[in-house]
């Protein structure tokens, strides 16, 4: 049965989920990464981008994710649409990888940027990474070169950061260094090791 033994990965723009995943895969859990997977579907269906946004918007058979997304944060019909589109592909694609992680009978990860703004997914666990707004800002900036209110614009099209904290079953505290950082994905995977017995071989 899909999903009976995924954890949720979740956190909001920047404030480090995917550090977090890689961490936490070097600490030997295994991760279904839900933007992987969105970017192989948003690619695989760039004619149907092509026919609703412009061909600008496909260039060598690839979507330009940049240029689509500045479209999608200033029109919520445009987003709307797209996720009206992509959200149920990306769904099946998740379950069909999940069904097989299941038969191992052991926690794994499924990094879902969106998990609580869809609530698409019965999981019932997840773990949050937290970075405080201030710093999450300041990073996006850093990253993407955004202005400060395009930047904003993006972080509070998600849900707040302190209410994702307040759901959160787990915390990963991204508001320092790296090296507290790798502290708490390995505090984090210790506590799945004592909640679960080892994984059959």
């Amino acid at each position: 049965m899909a999903f009976e033994y995924a954890i949720a990965l979740t956190g909001g723009i920047a404030t480090g989920k995917s550090t977090v995943a890689s961490l936490l895969g070097l600490n030997g859990l295994r991760i279904i990464d839900a933007d992987t997977i969105a970017h192989r579907i948003l690619d695989e269906n760039c004619v149907w981008v092509l026919e609703h946004f412009g061909e600008e918007f496909v260039k060598g058979g690839k979507v330009d994710r940049p240029m689509l997304g500045r479209v999608i944060f200033s029109d919520p019909e445009a987003k709307k649409e797209l996720e009206a589109f992509l959200h149920p592909k990306i769904r099946a694609a998740i379950e069909e990888q999940s069904d097989k992680q299941d038969c191992l009978k052991y926690p794994y990860l499924i990094d879902i940027p969106l998990f609580f703004e869809t609530s698409s997914y019965p999981i019932k666990n997840c773990v949050v990474v937290y970075t405080p707004k201030a710093l999450q800002l300041e990073r996006f900036m850093k990253r993407n070169g955004f202005s400060e209110e395009e930047s904003l614009r993006r972080i509070e099209s998600q849900m707040e950061i302190e209410e994702k904290k307040k759901r959160a079953t787990w915390v990963i505290d991204n508001s320092s260094n790296l090296k507290h950082l790798q502290k708490e994905c390995e505090q984090f995977v210790e506590t799945i090791k004592a909640l679960y017995p080892a994984p059959k071989v």
